[in-house]
Order: C-alpha cells, then structure tokens, then sequence
C-alpha cells in the first residue's frame, strides 16, 4: 500500500490533527471519561451512546481530520483512505493510558502502559 511510503511529514501532521481538538475542555472531559477514543481508520468514534453535544463536536473534529487527510493525501498522491490509516496507526500510538482506542478487531480496550494493539500494516 501506499501509505506505507509515507515519511516524517505524516508523522508530524498527525500530531498537529488532535493538536487543536485536545484544547476542547468537553473533547478532554469525554476522552478522559472514556466516551471517545481513536480507531484504526483515523476517526474519533464513540464508545458509547453519545450526548447530542458530543455527537456535534466529534462530527466537527472528524470533519477536519478528513480535511487534514484529503490534503496531505493529495500532496503525498495516495488515497484518503490510506492517509487516514497512517494517522489512524499514529493518533492509536500516540494515546495515553487510560485513554480509549478500538483494536483491529473492532474492540474498545484502555490504553495500558504497554503498547497499543494495532494493525500490523502500521508502521
């Protein structure tokens, strides 16, 4: 796959994605609450039933992730999809304990202090 070409500027973009999100008090609320965590696709999804509110924010958030994704793909000539993919692997690395984040087998788990489970197509 392509993204697997991808260098350090994806690495770098991928910090700056939830760089803005994380100043949100009700996106740091609902992460550490675990309602939220990242998924292997590059998207914030809900672990549970999310409030009307909730709903509206992670919409607004992943809506600019996949801005994001759209033009670094375009830059990087790979698809959407694999651009947000490589982020995916990196925004899962990248969590910390306690925070949420779906497996490649669809499950929820809590980060631990040991590394995430992750697809093994990441890098």
């Amino acid at each position: 796959m392509k993204h697997l070409l991808l260098t350090g500027m994806a690495l770098l973009a991928a910090a700056a994605a939830p760089a803005l999100a994380q100043r949100d008090p009700a996106y740091q609320a609902a992460r550490a609450a675990g309602e939220i965590g990242e998924q292997p696709d590059g998207y914030l999804g809900f672990v549970g039933t999310p409030s009307a509110s909730l709903r509206a924010l992670v919409n607004q958030i992943n809506i600019q992730r996949k801005a994001t994704y759209t033009e670094k793909a375009q830059a990087a000539n790979v698809t959407v999809a694999d651009q947000a993919f490589t982020f995916g692997c990196n925004l899962i690395q990248q969590t910390q304990p306690g925070e949420k984040y779906r497996t490649p087998a669809g499950e929820w788990k809590t980060r631990t202090g040991a590394a995430p489970e992750r697809d093994p197509r990441c890098l």
